[in-house]
């Protein structure tokens, strides 16, 4: 069985990519960056969501000889001008926790109107090969923001957002249900079968 290495230590988001990989039939042994030693991992320096992913998957690929799949995203809220976007898991600053991020979002949005509270989640994937092919997608997500937190599931600014033709918050849908909608599981359904191309002639 061919390994696929998550170029992630976050254990949510490798569990949610292998939840999806899995219900598509691929079968591969998917692995997190935990499960391999150590190594010195890029910095996300590039201005866009698929710039950062390919440095990510480029640097696992180096590091383990394996398949790699990295992914970059973030939200883009529409009175921010886009912002967080590339920097949605810095936003509040070098010690940046989840919490932190969200209260500081919360606070910029005070004050504003619930139908201009627009926003997005994107996801950028990139998958890398060790005979240096390379293939990007992306999904996206729209929705709006509300200002309570609701739900305790997900992770990151999902307590706040709605998606489009929802009433909860990500974070109140079951794992299965964000899977079924969110940006990350659109991108993992696009690069299901370029993967499985590859799995194939190996």
């Amino acid at each position: 069985m061919s390994v696929v290495v998550v170029a992630t230590h976050n254990a949510k988001k490798a569990a949610e990519l292998h939840r999806v990989l899995a219900a598509a039939g691929v079968d591969a042994d998917v692995r997190g960056l935990d499960a391999f030693p150590a190594y010195p991992e890029p910095a996300e320096t590039e201005r866009t969501f698929e710039g950062n992913a390919l440095l990510k998957a480029r640097a696992a690929v180096a590091a383990t000889g394996h398949i790699a799949v990295a992914d970059d995203s973030g939200l883009e809220v529409d009175l921010l001008n886009g912002m967080p976007g590339v920097r949605s898991a810095r936003w509040s600053g070098p010690e940046a926790t989840d919490s932190r991020n969200l209260d500081l979002l919360i606070a910029q949005l005070t004050d504003t109107a619930d139908a201009d509270r627009t926003a997005r989640f994107v996801c950028a994937m990139a998958l890398v090969t060790p005979d240096g092919g390379e293939h990007l997608v992306r999904g996206v997500m729209e929705g709006r923001l509300v200002l309570e937190p609701r739900g305790g599931n997900g992770f990151g600014y999902d307590p706040i957002f709605v998606a489009d033709g929802n009433t909860v918050t990500n974070a109140e849908l079951t794992p299965e249900q964000k899977d079924a909608i969110s940006h990350r599981g659109q991108a993992v359904r696009a690069i299901v079968p370029v993967l499985s191309d590859l799995l194939k002639e190996r």
